[in-house]
């Protein structure tokens, strides 16, 4: 008799503890879950960023094409600037592991620099490593572009 109160007593804890082990779980999951999301901002130069030459800084690049390249030079995602010369790509969690990103993904502007200002060239592409930013309050994990640099392809 004693064991069988005692047997009810564990099942009683367990449906009692249950709703709280999944709420921990659910929330562990969803955090998992979150979008990664890859933005930036685009300048006008051979390395991509803002510089300042003769008192003047690097115009903005908009309208670039903007792509997330892995491995052997898939595309992942693409996307296009906005007139201030940002982008934003937004990455399922679940298809994308971050670590991987990190490690085997570049960001390509496909654009030629050229487009921007006529002196830079016309052949190649920007390229730049992938590099994780501190992670904000909402639970996206945020990755940015490095430094770029210009890469040029054989014709």
């Amino acid at each position: 008799m004693a064991s069988s109160k005692f047997f009810l007593i564990l099942i009683l804890a367990a449906l009692i503890a249950t709703p709280v082990v999944v709420a921990q779980l659910g929330g562990l999951l969803s955090g998992l879950l979150r979008p990664i999301n890859i933005d930036g901002v685009l300048f006008c130069s051979l390395n991509g960023k803002i510089d300042v030459l003769n008192g003047a800084t690097t115009p903005i690049f908009p309208n670039a094409s903007v792509q997330l390249r892995c491995g052997a030079g898939n595309v992942v995602s693409s996307t296009t600037t906005n007139e201030s010369g940002a982008f934003s790509l937004v990455l399922n969690p679940v298809q994308n592991i971050v670590s991987s990103l990190l490690s085997n993904c570049n960001i390509v502007v496909t654009t030629p620099l050229s487009t921007c200002n006529a002196s830079l060239p016309s052949v190649g592409v920007l390229q730049s490593p992938l590099q994780i930013v501190e992670k904000p309050a909402g639970g996206l994990v945020n990755l940015t572009s490095g430094v770029f640099q210009l890469i040029t392809q054989p014709n």
